[in-house]
This record gives structure tokens, C-alpha cells and sequence, in this order.
């Protein structure tokens, strides 16, 4: 008893010197911990990175010749699938990029072009109906643009050292996103090569360390997160390619120009949930209207109609049903991460919500309700994991 009450004072004292360690020391720790992490972001998104490659490499590996037990063919699979995986994703980016990229700077080509006849009819309207006064014209006549341009150049001169400093700046962030790129791409691959082997390894010092209640708990939630973020993906990118597929099809029949390039880029879009789709079809509007107006409200009303369709139909079937979440909560899911992180908040809130979700449901379901293994984790965690 003595023994528990000198462990339980030594604990508490341990804690209150941390906390005020913590509290007294606070801008250095951040300083620190603000050093470490911008260390470890590429290792971060490697890890990011691979895990929607993981899904799709472990679509391959499902089909990879599933029955064969030979030596050869199980060797194999990994890298085969890794590669047909990388090869896949670098096939629908370009894809996308070809699509999309002559079109949109044709576009752009026209639209610069019809900009100076627009200016010369804006000021020929101006002159007709005399907007600008005559003292005004006089300023702009008597302006000593030689002097104001001279001005311009001893400072434009003045900045040409503060000038090169910034380039120099500048090269070293472009050498220094390059290089934590390359890292970041080398770490996805061998988290995916190593996947099993890396798996086994936090499975058994999590098992090891920690109390197996709070392990099995532990595990049980990232099991659902990890299986409510696999379905969003899953989800969200079949979603996209219909509605894509759906918008060029349309856009073909009705006849209206640019289907493959707004087509191409409805689909991408739509990755973002719920507003990925209007922005989508703002931009297609707008690249239809500097070619026809009529053809921008023919596109403005298939979109209407197509996102009804989308909206009722697809999203609720594809990624709805996928991720379990009702349609008020992934609007406010989607509205928070998108205050929050923008894109990338909207992305990941979706599947984080569902999770929470899931998990709050469970824990509600009283003892009758709740299925016999809803605490149970994949895996037998009483078997020795194989030596490593």
C-alpha cells in the first residue's frame, strides 16, 4: 500500500514539474517541435501519398493472379501491382492535362484577343457621349510623363539589389520543394513495398505497450477511419467519372464546343464534394461564353440538370451509401473543412466525420443491439507475429 501511494505521489509530482516545464519553457518547446516537424513533412506526405496508391495497388493485387501459390508469382505481385498502380494514376493526369490544357489556353488566346476591340469600343462610347470632362483630358494631356518616368527608373534601379535577393530566395525554395518531393516520392514507395513488414511492426509495439483494452480499442478506430476513408476515395473517384463521362456525352449531343476539355475537367473537379461540381461548371460557363452566349446557357441549364441527377441519384448511391454519413452531415462536414483547410480540409472532413460518426453510433447501441464481435479487431491478436 505504501509502495502504491509513493508511486501514485511520485506520478503527480512527475506531472505538475512537466506541465509547469511545459507552461515556463512553452516558446522554446514550439520552437523545437515547429523544427521537427518541418523535418519530417516529407515523410508525412509520403505516407499521404501512399496511401491512395495503396488502394489501387491493392486493387492489381487482387487480380494479380489471385490462386497462384508460386514462389515467383507472390514475389512479383507487389512490385507488378506498384507499378501498374503508379502507371495508372501518371496515365489519368496526363490524360487530364492533354485534354484540358490546349483547349484552356486557346481559350485564353481568344479571350486576350477580344479584350483590346472591347477597350477601343468602351472608349470610343466614352468619347461619343463625352463621360470624360475636358479638364480631365487637360490633366492627362499636361502630365510630365518624362519626369514621372525618370522617377520610375531611379527606383526601379534602387531595387535591382533587394531585387536579386529575392530571386536568390526564390531559387532556393524551388531546389528545396524539388528535393522534398524527390524524398517525399522515394518514402511512398518503400512505405508501399514495406507495407506488411511496417504493419507488423506498429501492431506489435502498439500490442506490446499498450493495455490490450485500449489496443483493441485503439485499433478498432483506425480500422473504421482507414475503412470510411478507402470508401470516400473509392466513392468520390467513381462519382467523378461518371459525372465526367455524363457532362461529355451530353455536352456532344447538344452540340456545345470544348466537351472533352470541360468534360475532362467536371470530372476532376468533382473530386471536391458537394461544390467541386459548380466550380467545375463555372469555369466550363465561362470558356463556352467568350465562343457563344447561347451555348453558355444551353451548358448552364444540361449542368442544372445534370447536377439533379448527380445530386439525387449518383452522389447518394456511389459515395453516400459508401461512406454512411446522411447528406446534413456531409454538408456540414464539408463547410467546416472547407473554413478550416480549404480543398483539403473539404477532402479529408467527409471520411473524418463519417468515422466519428460510426464510432459515436456504435458506442450508443445498448448491449442487446450491438453485434457480438463490434469490438472486435481483424486478426487474432493472441498469435505470435512472425519474427522480423
Amino acid at each position: 500500500m505504501k509502495k502504491l501511494d509513493l508511486k501514485i505521489v511520485t506520478s503527480v509530482a512527475a506531472a505538475i514539474i512537466a506541465v509547469y516545464l511545459a507552461t515556463r519553457y512553452w516558446p522554446n518547446i514550439a520552437s523545437v517541435l515547429g523544427s521537427v516537424l518541418s523535418a519530417a513533412t516529407p515523410i508525412i506526405f509520403g505516407f499521404v501519398v501512399a496511401y491512395p496508391i495503396n488502394i489501387l495497388m491493392a486493387f492489381y493485387e487482387r487480380h494479380f493472379f489471385p490462386k497462384s501459390n508460386k514462389e515467383a508469382v507472390i514475389k512479383l505481385r507487389k512490385p507488378v501491382c506498384l507499378i501498374a498502380a503508379v502507371i495508372s494514376i501518371i496515365g489519368v493526369v496526363a490524360m487530364v492535362v492533354v485534354l484540358v490544357a490546349p483547349q484552356f489556353v486557346a481559350c485564353i488566346k481568344m479571350l486576350f484577343a477580344k479584350i483590346p476591340p472591347a477597350i477601343d469600343f468602351v472608349i470610343e462610347k466614352f468619347n461619343e457621349n463625352e463621360f470624360l470632362s475636358k479638364n480631365v483630358v487637360g490633366a492627362l494631356t499636361e502630365f510630365d510623363w518624362k519626369t514621372k518616368l525618370a522617377d520610375m527608373t531611379e527606383k526601379i534601379a534602387a531595387g535591382i539589389g533587394s531585387t536579386f535577393e529575392a530571386a536568390f530566395t526564390a531559387i532556393s525554395s524551388v531546389f528545396t520543394t524539388i528535393a522534398n518531393v524527390v524524398i517525399t516520392i522515394i518514402i511512398s514507395l518503400y512505405v508501399l513495398i514495406e507495407r506488411d513488414k511496417l504493419m507488423r511492426q506498429v501492431k506489435k509495439i502498439a500490442s506490446h505497450y499498450l493495455p490490450e483494452k485500449v489496443f483493441k480499442k485503439l485499433y478498432h478506430v483506425t480500422y473504421v477511419l482507414n475503412e470510411s476513408f478507402h470508401k470516400f476515395i473509392v466513392g468520390q473517384c467513381l462519382e467523378a467519372v461518371i459525372l465526367g463521362t455524363l457532362c461529355t456525352i451530353g455536352m456532344f449531343i447538344l452540340r456545345i464546343p470544348y466537351a472533352p476539355m470541360i468534360g475532362a475537367l467536371m470530372g476532376f473537379t468533382a473530386l471536391i464534394p458537394i461544390f467541386g461540381g459548380l466550380i467545375g461548371a463555372g469555369v466550363g460557363a465561362f470558356l463556352i461564353l467568350m465562343d457563344s452566349p447561347i451555348k453558355a446557357l444551353m451548358f448552364i441549364v444540361f449542368v442544372i440538370i445534370l447536377q439533379q441527377i448527380e445530386g439525387n441519384l449518383i452522389y447518394p448511391k456511389v459515395v453516400g451509401s459508401s461512406t454512411g454519413l446522411p447528406g446534413l452531415w456531409v454538408l456540414a462536414a464539408v463547410t467546416i473543412g472547407g473554413s478550416v483547410s480549404g480543398i483539403i480540409g473539404m477532402l479529408v472532413a467527409v471520411p473524418v466525420a463519417a468515422t466519428v460518426y460510426k464510432l459515436i453510433r456504435d458506442d450508443m447501441r445498448t448491449e442487446k443491439d450491438k453485434p457480438w464481435d463490434i469490438l472486435a479487431v481483424p486478426g487474432d491478436f493472441n498469435n505470435e507475429e512472425k519474427e522480423e
